[in-house]
């Protein structure tokens, strides 16, 4: 069987998962997904090859990383996979149906009935028509990503995936780019939020405040650098 060419591409979800990237940022990421299909998961150095230098951190962050150390987006090994189980699926009836109809009826070319063994390109082309409710792809960020991610598992877990359920996907990957400074900066779970109330209360929009050794506290802009390392790093350019 030779390699299967496309895969379902279904563009509401896809508008919706780049909402957050840039139009550079979409190019390398539809770029990335393209290759996965086709060469499987992906080396750093083949991603770099392909974007021209290591991809912007929102697009990695919509892969995720294997054992052996590459690159993979759930969604593509999800549609590959299905579209595999579904062409073999059909391969076989096929070859069912030509089998048994083969056995049962003697074809010649004088009743002008003469069966053909269906070509593999023409089982092939019924995936196209299957519906996306046959198999649940979750894409990512999943409730499990976030749960786990947290580390505080505490209140009820299904009426938690309830309220993650009816985030729309953009605010749940700025959830999974928050989460790691703010755990950071509750390293005791006790002075962190129960997951109920983090999402509740929308605390992945709170500013994030950190403490140091020399006075207590320490503020933080929105990328997580210290108010006092970027004063430092603006009187070095003035100097």
């Amino acid at each position: 069987m030779t390699k299967d060419p496309a895969f379902l591409f279904y563009s509401s979800d896809f508008l919706t998962g780049v909402s957050d990237l840039t139009m550079e940022e979409r190019g390398q990421f539809i770029t990335l997904l393209c290759l996965q299909h086709q060469k499987g998961p992906l080396s750093e150095k083949l991603m770099r090859l392909q974007c021209g230098g290591i991809p912007n951190a929102d697009v990695l962050a919509k892969f995720r990383i294997d054992k052996n150390g590459l690159y993979y987006n759930v969604r593509i090994e999800s549609e590959k996979e299905r579209r595999a189980k579904h062409s073999a699926k059909q391969r076989d009836n096929a070859y069912k149906r030509w089998n048994k109809d083969n056995n049962t009826s003697k074809q010649t070319l004088s009743n002008g009935n003469a069966m053909a063994m269906p070509l593999e390109t023409e089982t092939e082309t019924v995936t196209e028509t299957i519906t996306v409710n046959e198999i649940e792809v979750e894409i990512y960020p999943g409730f499990d990503d976030f749960w786990n991610l947290y580390d505080k598992k505490r209140g009820r877990r299904k009426q938690i995936e309830n309220k993650w359920s009816r985030l729309n996907q953009n605010t749940k990957e700025m959830i999974m780019v928050h989460l790691p400074k703010y755990i950071e900066s509750t390293p005791d779970k006790s002075f962190r939020k129960d997951p109920q109330t983090y999402l509740n209360q929308e605390a992945w929009l709170d500013e994030i405040i950190t403490k140091n050794n020399i006075n207590g506290t320490s503020k933080k802009n929105a990328s997580g650098v210290s108010r006092e390392f970027a004063e430092r790093i603006v009187k070095d350019l003035q100097s």
